[in-house]
């Protein structure tokens, strides 16, 4: 006789796992419905539309095998969600958007991160003004002055 726990019998053991893996997928879904008007070209000469045709096929694929694994092992509940959580760190994307273009980057970087760390309850709020600060010198020096972006820096003060 075999144990009930070795045999697959098609109940979800990890519902997180399950949970997880559908919504990669759902992203991915999302992010090919976004990106289908994109010319993919061919594997000689990529369109616009092949990487990220390329990413969501993967992003898929993981949730796919992710939901999957969650019929094999053993895994953690749902439990309760954090809803704070999930609007402080959407949030802090969302406010970034609108910051970058009028405000720029040192303006948006560390609002964006001040936000975000809103997100837990034992966040330090100094401790993520001089994170936000220092994330956004690394990322202005990074994208606007080696690679060269065209990203707002500080479009009120410096005219870019």
């Amino acid at each position: 006789m075999s144990d009930a726990s070795e045999s697959p019998t098609g109940r979800v053991r990890a519902p997180q796992d399950l949970a997880a893996g559908l919504l990669l997928v759902g992203v991915a879904a999302f992010g090919w419905w976004q990106g289908r008007d994109l010319p993919a070209g061919t594997l000689r000469q990529f369109g616009p539309g092949m990487v990220p045709l390329a990413l969501m096929v993967m992003l898929a694929l993981c949730g796919v095998l992710i939901s999957l694994g969650a019929f094999r092992a053993e895994g953690p509940s749902l439990g309760n969600w954090n809803l704070r959580a999930g609007i402080f760190v959407l949030g802090s994307a969302v406010a970034f958007g609108f910051a970058i273009k009028p405000l720029g980057f040192v303006v948006a970087g560390p609002v964006a991160v001040i936000l975000a760390s809103l997100a837990g309850r034992d966040g330090r709020f100094l401790e993520a003004i001089v994170f936000g600060i220092v994330m956004t010198a690394i990322c202005v020096a990074l994208f606007r002055y080696a690679l060269g972006l065209p990203i707002p820096v500080a479009p009120w003060w410096i005219g870019y």
